[in-house]
């Protein structure tokens, strides 16, 4: 067992200024996360290095009851894996998957004389160092060797200048890991109790979920509202450049007309103020016309110089930002593909929340700058870009290419692949952009008056924008949120040389309409920089919080908008009333703040998780320590918590005033009412956005009976017939009469005699049948599979046609063949069906081919086109290489080229499905081990048999 603060402290390593070789045969084992990273560095070391990788982090805390070493089983603590009344030690447990390494680490330090600890130079990175230590029990002397940047220059400048294991950042890293497991563990059974089992809550995704619930209910209770003005092209003269230019009405007789920013939520003017006017349609129309024909003048104009700064270079948590508004990369991808850039030598770490750039970095930007753009594009004194950053990890510096002499696009084009030179592209852009001249410009503003015929002084503006020199533009210009209105740095709108008084006519006046919007749902990269403006987690954890929360099934997917689900909204209800302060962002930001402390040496890690769990004096007025702990506040609330109160989610009231509610049930979340005191209930689409979910589309779904649609009777059994709406899809069935049971039935008989009654037969409805006019003659044809289509003269087997999971095929026996269209389930001929059997079989892609559903562009990775096909599983993306079901909230109509591309990208970091092994079978007798064929051999130290290892990732440099 380990976690113990003094094993932590006791992990120092004496720093030492020169590792260079001791002498001929001193050997050194250096150990890194990453098999790609290993095989990198190793030729740059030289000889008596020999590199291997831990593929990650060696041990955990128990993830489940049988990783508990058996010693520790009856303990009480066991089950949270984290000793509460014995300082918070932690029980740390090498992972299954990670016990060879273990075994093949602890044989490779046998023949060493020295261990480099090379892991990630951040806490995390620190943390696996110390596991490391802790697991190994290295007799030989041990170094930590931190690079930035996987370069010979940079790995040699490592293995010379090593130092000790840093004890606190050790111990910031392991008290969040033991913060997160108490959190996870006290509060995650809770919401198993109230709303349904298998959630999670965490310190940071119940957070981000709120983030992402709360806009949704601002979309919810969003009111819109409508205004009217007039737009105008103006026309300057034939001598003027342009001639004609864009204006809109902003004023008539001196009152300001209202536009989208003057309206609040609820749709009514945040101000009384009288002197805005909200103009109508009708108005609008009325000024439209009346200032055709009309002389107008110039009333002002204003002209200002315009500068515009480079932007800093790359942190984590703006690449990935940028990453998503330039690319469609989810925050996920972009990590995924940068670990790769970096690890292979192309940029520098990039898990960072620095903007620095060191001095040879600047040097070397300044420098290709100038071959690059000219002298007069490059700032004329090196920029440096620092920042006060909220919870800011140790510093490193920002993202930018590696090296001394950074290579460009061009030069790394045919070693990278398309993801991978996209990203590589861009950072080098942003870098060598950041060293860069201001953009500079002119802005104008224009005021333009004229009456209209009844009398009124209407008033338009324009403005323009004109750049005069482009300086860093030249090299970037940042992607900007277009649902937010965001306009690009390098946008220009021209207008004429314009002087007061001057005429000026209208060449076309015409009257808008415009309505205000709901703020706009969450993206990865706005959710991303909302985190980092609440200073919530870490930039170096947004990627793998937004994947948890869309694994967890409390966010999805549409298009790029974050969407809650039901079940978000009921859990977040739920921690709101009753563990406010856990989702509290302030409260989760502070708390970021206290690690912090811990990471600089001003807090003990035991006395703070103590604090937090079992209540003392930390933290601010009202935090978990100060209200009794965390063990205490999960405990008094269990039993406070009316589950069917959670589960239930008030919308609206509908026209005769009866309140619509959203109920979270064990099978998923529904619509439900009190009419005359009876309840009625309504299934509710799983890809329904909450917005979406109007009055008129409860109305309709109100009017889908829960027991179906009737139909007709069926002339054979005389069995009614009935269209319902299910979990998996419209079906159709029949409804049989209820079997007659005794009264005095055992509930065993009762069981067993409903287990033996008849079963309804059922149907689903084709893709191109609707529930809502499907005919009794359609139910019965639906209802009368599988069809006998007759017998195979040559075997004498029956063949038939039947509408499968994966949809028609034909059977005969064990055989069964796919048909194209469900109508042939009707149609095939005894004839047509024994040629088909007369044909080889087929299998997977070959196997009847559907036209695409949809036509897309080409994959920027493989250059293929890409189609929306239909599969086993449903609609599926596929560029002939990889397939991506697509997933929640992507529609067929409306899926886009990048966002296909995004689904195969990450498909296609998946690599292929495992291949399942069959058994292996034990050779009757055998003295070494026998592996596949093309593993590495090893020399073990003290045995005389030599041993194969699969998997091993070691390499000794030459």
């Amino acid at each position: 067992m380990s976690g113990e603060q003094d094993s932590v402290a006791g992990a120092r390593t004496k720093k030492t200024g020169d590792s260079a070789d001791k002498g001929a045969g001193h050997r050194r084992l250096v150990i890194v996360e990453s098999p790609t990273k290993a095989r990198k560095i190793a030729p740059y070391l030289g000889g008596g290095y020999v590199v291997e990788s831990s593929v990650g982090h060696i041990r955990d805390l128990p993830r489940g009851a049988a990783d508990v070493p058996a010693q520790y089983k009856g303990e009480a603590w066991a089950r949270l894996g984290v000793d509460v009344d014995n300082g918070f030690k932690a029980l740390y447990v090498v992972t299954p998957d990670k016990k060879s390494k273990v075994t093949e680490l602890k044989s490779l330090l046998k023949d060493v004389d020295e261990l480099y600890l090379a892991t990630d130079p951040d806490r995390e990175g620190e943390a696996i160092a110390w596991h490391l230590l802790e697991t190994l029990k290295p007799k030989v002397p041990v170094r930590r060797m931190v690079f930035h940047e996987v370069t010979e220059q940079a790995i040699r400048a490592a293995a010379d200048s090593t130092r000790e294991l840093d004890a606190d950042l050790v111990d910031a890293q392991e008290t969040r890991r033991i913060l997160d497991r108490l959190y996870g563990y006290e509060v995650s059974p809770v919401l198993w109790k109230k709303v349904m089992p298998k959630l999670s809550a965490g310190r940071v995704q119940s957070v981000a979920t709120r983030i992402v619930v709360e806009r949704e209910r601002e979309r919810m209770r969003f009111t819109s509202a409508s205004y009217w003005d007039v737009s105008a092209t103006m026309d300057a003269g034939e001598e003027a450049s342009p001639r004609t230019f864009s204006a809109r009405l902003v004023a008539v007789d001196g009152a300001r007309l209202a536009t989208g920013r003057d309206f609040g939520s609820d749709g009514q003017l945040k101000s009384s103020n009288h002197e805005i006017r909200v103009l109508a349609e009708a108005d609008a129309r009325r000024l439209a016309e009346g200032l055709k024909q009309r002389d107008f003048k110039v009333a002002s104009v204003e002209e200002k110089p315009y500068t515009r700064k480079p932007y800093a270079p790359f942190m984590t948590s703006t690449l990935q930002q940028e990453a998503g508004r330039k690319m469609r990369f989810t925050s996920e991808r972009t990590m995924r593909i940068a670990q790769k850039l970096y690890e292979n030598g192309y940029i520098t770490y990039m898990r960072t929340d620095s903007t620095t750039l060191s001095e040879s970095a600047i040097s070397a930007a300044r420098s290709q700058a100038t071959q690059l753009y000219g002298k007069e594009y490059v700032s004329p004194s090196p920029r440096q870009y620092t920042r006060k950053v909220k919870n800011a990890q140790e510093a490193h510096e920002a993202i930018r290419p590696s090296g001394e002499v950074f290579r460009t696009p061009g030069q790394v084009a045919g070693e990278l692949d398309t993801d991978e030179f996209r990203l590589y592209e861009m950072i080098w852009q942003r870098t060598i952009a950041s060293q860069m001249a201001d953009a500079k410009g002119t802005t104008m503003s224009v005021r333009i008056v004229g009456n209209a015929t009844s009398g009124e002084e209407c008033t338009f503006a324009a403005s323009g924008r004109t750049i005069t020199f482009a300086g860093f533009l030249k090299a970037y210009v940042e992607a900007v949120d277009t649902e937010t209105g965001g306009e690009a740095d390098d946008k220009q709108s021209r207008l004429p040389v314009l002087e007061k008084d001057q005429a000026l006519t209208a060449a076309e006046l015409s009257p808008d309409g415009h309505t205000t919007s709901p703020p706009a749902r969450y993206s990865e990269p706005s959710l991303v920089s909302k985190l980092e403006e609440l200073g919530i987690g870490r930039p170096s954890t947004y990627a793998s919080i937004i994947k948890t929360i869309q694994d967890r099934g409390y966010v999805w997917k549409k298009g790029s908008a974050l969407v809650p689900s039901w079940v978000a909204f009921a859990v977040i209800g739920l921690m709101e009333r009753h563990f406010e302060r856990l989702v509290d962002y302030d409260f989760t930001a502070g708390m970021e703040d206290e690690l912090d402390r811990i990471a600089a040496g001003d807090e003990q890690r035991a006395q703070w998780l103590s604090k937090f769990y079992f209540g003392g004096d930390m933290g601010v007025d009202g935090s978990i320590g100060r209200l009794g702990g965390l063990k205490k506040l999960v405990e008094g609330s269990v039993e406070d918590i009316d589950a069917r109160e959670i589960n239930s989610i008030p919308l609206f009231s509908d026209e005769n005033g009866h309140t619509v509610v959203v109920r979270v049930g064990r099978y998923g979340p529904y619509l439900e009412r009190e009419v005359d005191g009876n309840s009625q209930r309504a299934n509710l689409p799983e890809d329904l956005p909450p917005d979406e979910l109007t009055r008129e589309i409860a109305e309709k779904l109100f009017a889908t009976p829960q027991e179906g649609r009737t139909l007709g009777t069926d002339p054979v059994s005389g069995h009614e017939i009935v269209a319902k709406e299910g979990r998996f899809g419209p079906y159709v069935t029949e409804v049989l009469p209820e079997i007659e049971i005794p009264e005095d039935a055992t509930a065993a008989q009762k069981k067993s005699a409903k287990a033996k009654a008849p079963k309804p037969r059922t149907g689903s409805l084709f893709k191109s049948m609707d529930i809502e006019t499907i005919t009794l003659e359609d139910a019965l044809k639906l209802l009368s599979l599988p069809r006998v289509v007759g017998k195979d003269p040559e075997s004498g087997d029956e063949i038939t046609a039947q509408n499968g999971r994966y949809g028609p095929y034909l059977k005969k026996g064990t055989d069964s063949r796919s048909l194209s269209t469900e109508d042939q389930l009707f149609s095939i001929t005894l004839e047509e069906a024994l040629k088909i059997y007369s044909e080889p079989k087929q299998r997977g892609r070959s196997a009847t081919a559907k036209p695409p559903l949809k036509e897309l562009g080409e994959d920027p990775v493989s250059k293929k086109p890409m189609v929306v096909k239909d599969g086993r599983f449903g609609p599926y993306v596929t560029d002939g290489e990889y397939n991506a079901t697509l997933r929640k909230g992507d529609e067929i109509e409306s899926l886009t080229t990048e966002r296909a591309a995004e689904l195969l990208a990450e498909k296609r970091a998946k690599g292929p499905a495992p291949k399942r092994k069959a058994p292996a079978r034990k050779p009757a007798s055998t003295t070494a081990k026998t592996v596949k064929a093309g593993t590495t051999k090893k020399a073990a130290a003290a045995k005389s048999t030599t041993t194969k290892r699969s998997g091993s990732t070691a390499t000794k440099a030459k």
